[in-house]
């Protein structure tokens, strides 16, 4: 028989934390990283779960782990921390320049689910259209969360679909923010690369504030500025160029300035009942740089730009987010939590140093492009409440939940002169015809139930359910459990369905922009899959993507300071959504043409395309060594495996046959993106020496071989080295304050220079999907005053 435990008003701080994702405070140890029995809030809605008691694989990184290098950018932080994490630098990709996206697991950005507090982070609204890896997708901006509001973050290496919904395929990274009314940091720091541009400016701040007696304001500030970086070559390529032999294109980081603000609150209405909010406001502009159109080329107009010029896209990216909530304990035990969530993210384009050639010798030079929104509204009810069962070990957690969630995406068109013609150079702005709004809402209710069945065994099971406005239903499950061999040895495993519901941005994003395919230059437009010219190119209607996941992990320690966990997975995504292949060709051309698009070289959808299976295995090992009066020592290692083939690929529609259009939608350059494109291992070794006042860190990373394809002929591919990175740091702490002075990639290391015969274009020396980027040395400086 079930019967409540009774819960005491006074434990309504610890219950609420533990219970749901959004209030668990973070342990930190006295060294670099976090308490491994901290109890974890991501993955679980029990009260008493641990980094090494989780049922899952989980990593949890602290504050002074995420301050620990040059980076300024949580993205570039994380790719540093966790070994199953990529977040390549790609360069003249559009927008991506400006939102760049991370991957887990070497699968797509969108299966990454990204929680703040534990409720559900909004996505950006740009598409990822370039060849880079993220092709195809609209993720979170993780950079839009400054590192200075951030006490710790929890990475759930699982899938989560049956607890959290949709997009937890690959994982979840769970951000909580600091808290509490007492202490605070300014800081600020300044770096630069060793070739002398590049340079970084960050101010950032975080302090807390009471609310009378019953409740806190936490408030965190950063301003970043970054110049720009040019890793270009002279341009050899035309010697009756006027800028012969010299450096006309721009290759690296663009030139990005940003304003974040945070805020965490807490409010205490009586012992058993607390209202809290979160949110945010981060504005970003970014002046990156296209492809140079040399003076001879038939794109430039020599009265306007005798020697060529170099066309800049200069957007704006404004990310909104608001959460408020009341939560609580009933008399019965019952722990609740009402939610309301609020985000949007708005994207605005102008193009700079440009032209209009349909436009002739008055054409203007700027060009207002358009505009995208993104918004996400949730609303949540989850409640939970522990059972005493005769015949368990422990309490038994029974959760359930409600949510529903409406979504909008909106295309604003640009000014004329931007999409009159051929439009504006580098990129045509949004015509009228692409211009729109579209919506969908969703409605979910889940339930899970966890328990310590014997002292030895644990295990867990959540089922959710959700129907989509646009697509249908969706049902996912999981089972995990967790069994402790001895005190020093448990053995983990998880199963579970999961799905990714086809996004907005997937299914309505329509555009022309000019890609280059074989060094060629080609006016290629992206089809919303409803376009009735889309439908003649083999365009359906996107269905939801289905997963199915396997884990099977250990956890080992053998002595107290020592912890190691060793996980295999196996992920197996079917109709896998991507973004077709450049469908060009004479008679591609001349369908557009005939339909309506002229001076429009080919065309692009996403479709249901690929099955794929991943499979790997993250190996993650902690140690302190205290030296007792001659300081400590956190030793950390970490390694990630991972490979993911194709299983399946869709046949091409039998419309494209009937229109005479013999093209293929999935070639070879997506399917090698997709399986070689990232390194498929991944070593981190880390070492962090405290002695009084003095800390020493260093970081050396191995990125594994990786593979860029030829789209049409294997001879061309091309396999880049592993590579090892080091970077070094030291901080020194003088009463309130602390310095520190560091080096990331002090061995100055690039990776493997493009063959001529696989760069798109030969004044660009390195590939896109390089883990590391390919910026070279870093050198950076920090102060910090805290209270």
């Amino acid at each position: 028989m079930l019967r409540p435990r009774p819960l005491r008003p006074s434990l309504l701080a610890l219950s609420l934390a533990a219970a749901f994702s959004g209030g668990a405070h973070a342990q930190q140890a006295a060294g670099n990283g976090v308490d491994l029995d901290t109890v974890i809030v991501t993955g679980t809605r029990t009260k008493a779960r641990t980094v090494t008691s989780s049922l899952s694989p989980i990593d949890q990184i602290s504050a002074k782990e995420l301050e620990s290098s040059g980076a300024t950018e949580l993205a570039t932080v994380l790719a540093r921390l966790l070994p199953s994490l990529n977040f390549p630098r790609p360069s003249v990709t559009d927008a991506t320049d400006a939102v760049r996206p991370a991957q887990l697991r070497g699968l797509s950005p969108d299966h990454t689910l990204v929680l703040v507090n534990g409720k559900r982070r909004h996505t950006t609204s740009i598409l990822n259209s370039s060849g880079t890896q993220g092709r195809g997708s609209a993720p979170v901006d993780l950079n839009a969360i400054p590192l200075a509001a951030v006490e710790r973050i929890e990475v759930l290496r699982d899938g989560a679909a049956a607890q959290y919904g949709s997009d937890a395929i690959a994982g979840v990274i769970n951000i909580v923010l600091k808290k509490g009314a007492e202490g605070g940091e300014v800081e600020a720091s300044f770096g630069q690369y060793s070739e002398g541009d590049g340079t970084q400016h960050k101010q950032s701040a975080h302090f807390g504030l009471p609310l009378s007696d019953s409740g806190w304001l936490r408030v965190a500030v950063e301003k970043r500025e970054q110049n720009s970086t040019n890793r270009a070559l002279p341009d050899f390529r035309n010697p009756a160029e006027p800028l012969y032999g010299k450096v006309s294109q721009r290759f690296g980081d663009p030139d990005s300035d940003q304003e974040s603000v945070f805020l965490n609150g807490q409010f205490a209405f009586n012992a058993d009942v607390e209202a809290y909010f979160f949110g945010n406001y981060t504005n970003r502009n970014t002046r990156a740089a296209g492809f140079y159109r040399p003076a001879l080329d038939s794109r430039n107009i020599r009265a306007i730009y005798p020697n060529g010029y170099l066309p800049i896209e200069a957007s704006n990216s404004i990310d909104q987010a608001f959460v408020a909530g009341v939560r609580g304990v009933t008399d019965g035990g019952w722990r609740w939590d009402l939610s309301a969530n609020y985000g949007v993210n708005r994207y605005r384009l102008n193009i700079e140093n440009s032209l209009n050639t349909s436009l002739g010798a008055s054409s203007p030079t700027r060009f207002y492009d358009g505009e995208l929104e993104n918004v996400q509204t949730v609303i949540n009810a989850d409640f939970a409440r522990e059972f005493t069962v005769g015949a368990l070990a422990g309490p038994l957690t029974l959760a359930w939940g409600l949510e529903t969630r409406n979504e909008k995406y909106a295309i604003s068109a640009g000014e004329p002169n931007s999409y009159f013609g051929t439009g504006a150079q580098v990129f045509a702005g949004f015509r009228p015809t692409d211009a729109g709004t579209n919506s969908r809402n969703s409605k979910a209710v889940y339930a899970s139930l966890e328990a310590d069945i014997t002292k030895k065994l644990s295990g867990s099971v959540a089922l959710r359910a959700e129907n989509y406005s646009d697509f249908g239903d969706a049902t996912s499950a999981k089972l995990a459990g967790r069994y402790a061999v001895s005190p020093a040895v448990a053995l983990r495993g998880t199963a579970s369905t999961g799905f990714r519901a086809p996004s907005l941005v997937q299914q309505y994003y329509s555009t022309t922009t000019t890609s280059f395919i074989s060094s060629v230059p080609y006016d290629v437009r992206t089809f919303a899959v409803s376009d009735p010219v889309a439908r003649q190119l083999g365009a359906e209607d996107l269905k939801a993507e289905k997963s199915t996941n396997f884990s099977l992990g250990v956890v080992l320690q053998p002595v107290r300071n020592l912890t190691t966990s060793i996980d295999a997975y196996q992920v197996d995504i079917r109709d896998r959504i991507v973004l077709s292949e450049n469908l060009t060709g004479t008679a591609v051309r001349n369908f557009l043409t005939a339909n309506g698009y002229p001076n429009t070289d080919g065309g692009r959808y996403f479709t249901n395309g690929i099955d794929t299976r991943t499979r790997g295995i993250d190996l993650v090992s902690t140690y302190r060594l205290d030296l007792g009066s001659r300081g400590r020592v956190d030793l950390s290692l970490g390694f990630n495996y991972n490979t993911t083939d194709i299983t399946h690929v869709a046949s091409n529609p039998a419309i494209l046959a009937q229109n005479g259009l013999a093209v293929t939608r999935i070639g070879r350059a997506e399917t090698g993106r997709i399986t070689k494109g990232v390194p498929s291992d991944k070593l981190t070794l880390g070492a962090d020496y405290g002695f009084g006042a003095w800390n020493l860190r260093g970081l050396l990373t191995r990125y594994g071989e990786f593979t860029a394809f030829h789209a049409s002929n294997p001879a061309l591919d091309q396999t880049f080295n592993a590579a090892w990175v080091l970077d070094l740091a030291t901080s020194y702490k003088l009463r309130k304050w602390t310095f520190t002075a560091g080096v990331d990639n002090l061995t100055d290391r690039y990776p493997n220079r493009l063959t001529a015969a696989t760069t798109p274009n030969t004044v660009l020396p390195y590939s896109q999907s390089s883990p590391f980027g390919f910026n070279g040395r870093f050198a950076y400086l920090k102060a910090g005053y805290s209270w």
